[in-house]
């Protein structure tokens, strides 16, 4: 989730060299179209993040410009998941991206991308909240990262996330999952990539072992009917991405047969967002479009996909309510308890009745719909620096 502009800054500033000196011949090099193997979609990030890893201003600005960038897409609240020590270069083992030694720990990188998002967040009036990520393939970070947001739980970190190579499966004895237990244990919010491009079994680590909150991706979760049935019970949510899930071969390439297709149909708890927006050349507007051109999402449904990400939010139940009651108001809707339970009735008849019983809503005005979603959306999936 960094401008190519900002790579190209700061690569000219360190003297890194780039594999291109202009916008459009970087993006040749760390953005595609088509799907790729999961080699050279990893090989992307070596291209950029020599550029920006290990250096304080470019991780407060690109966390600052990712506010400033979403603000315009018109996002009013988004988490944002990265790795700290991807972006660090001291008290990190081993250092990434092939940097010497220096001075940025991943606490620092923390404390930085809580200042650009705050800054973000003051300057472009829309919230957001981050989520601090260990990486399969590298268990020994992960205690670090639950102490992480730990500390910083008061200061823009909401959750732990867990994410990369899903052949790398985690047993209860691993670091990962003690992570996960001192995060439950200490009411650190949990979610895990799962069923991305792995089988389901990696959702059923991720719901039992992990004990995680909500799913990224979660796609191959249809692979295992009755956890799927019994994921739909619960009311677990997936956090999904249409677009990043063709470019990386996670779904079949014909969107009409996209997981995405059977959640919606089965009024399962779901939102979608981007994914690393950077690679995938992606806004939350190619999503939309994807899943309304392929999949036959109306209006209404995107407005449910949007109660559904404010609703599983990490926030404070404070601060949810208050999300909540702005996408209400946007969308002419009046939460039941707080109409129909007073023996209110709605301005217009409901002629979504099923769908705003779902969402908990009844609606006020259906005359201010069409415009609203253009305006306001509810991201969960924005990953920076993975």
């Amino acid at each position: 989730a960094i401008r190519p502009e900002t790579i190209l800054h700061f690569g000219k500033k360190r003297g890194i060299p780039l594999p291109g000196s202009t916008v459009d011949d970087l993006l040749k090099y760390v953005s595609y179209k088509t799907p790729v193997t999961l080699t050279q979609f990893l090989e992307k990030f070596n291209h950029y993040m020599p550029a920006i890893a290990g250096d304080r201003e470019a991780v407060r600005r690109i966390a600052y410009e990712l506010v400033e960038s979403k603000a315009k897409e018109g996002i009013i609240y988004m988490e944002v998941r990265y790795s700290p020590h991807l972006l660090a270069n001291s008290k990190v083992e081993p250092i990434p991206w092939g940097h010497q030694e220096g001075d940025l720990t991943p606490d620092e990188v923390v404390s930085l991308v809580n200042q650009g998002l705050q800054d973000g967040e003051r300057d472009f009036r829309i919230k957001v909240r981050s989520i601090l990520c260990c990486m399969r393939h590298m268990p020994s970070w992960s205690p670090e990262v639950v102490e992480l947001c730990k500390k910083y739980r008061n200061s823009s970190v909401v959750a732990i996330d867990l994410a990369g190579d899903e052949s790398l499966k985690v047993d209860a004895s691993s670091e990962h999952t003690k992570a996960y237990e001192e995060a439950e244990r200490c009411g650190i919010h949990r979610t895990v990539h799962a069923g991305e491009a792995g089988p389901a079994a990696m959702i059923k680590e991720a719901v039992y072992l992990l004990k995680a909150e909500r799913i990224g991706h979660g796609y191959h979760v249809l692979e295992d009917p009755e956890l799927y049935k019994e994921l739909l019970r619960t009311k677990m949510h997936f956090e999904v991405c249409p677009w990043s899930s063709y470019l990386t071969g996670a779904c079949l390439p014909d969107f009409r047969k996209h997981p995405v297709a059977q959640f919606r149909k089965d009024q399962a708890n779901y939102s979608i967002s981007t994914d690393d927006p950077l690679i995938f050349n992606s806004t939350i507007d190619k999503d939309y479009s994807i899943a309304k051109e392929y999949m036959g999402f109306t209006e209404e449904e995107f407005k449910r996909v949007n109660i559904n990400a404010a609703q599983s939010s990490f926030l404070p139940e404070k601060e949810k309510q208050e999300l909540l009651n702005t996408l209400y108001e946007a969308y002419g809707m009046v939460p039941i308890n707080a109409g129909w339970a007073r023996g209110k009735m709605p301005a217009l008849p409901c002629w979504t009745c099923k769908l705003c019983l779902l969402m908990q809503v009844v609606p006020t005005s259906h005359a201010t719909f069409p415009s609203v979603i253009k305006e306001l959306h509810v991201s969960l999936l924005e990953v920076a620096a993975l």
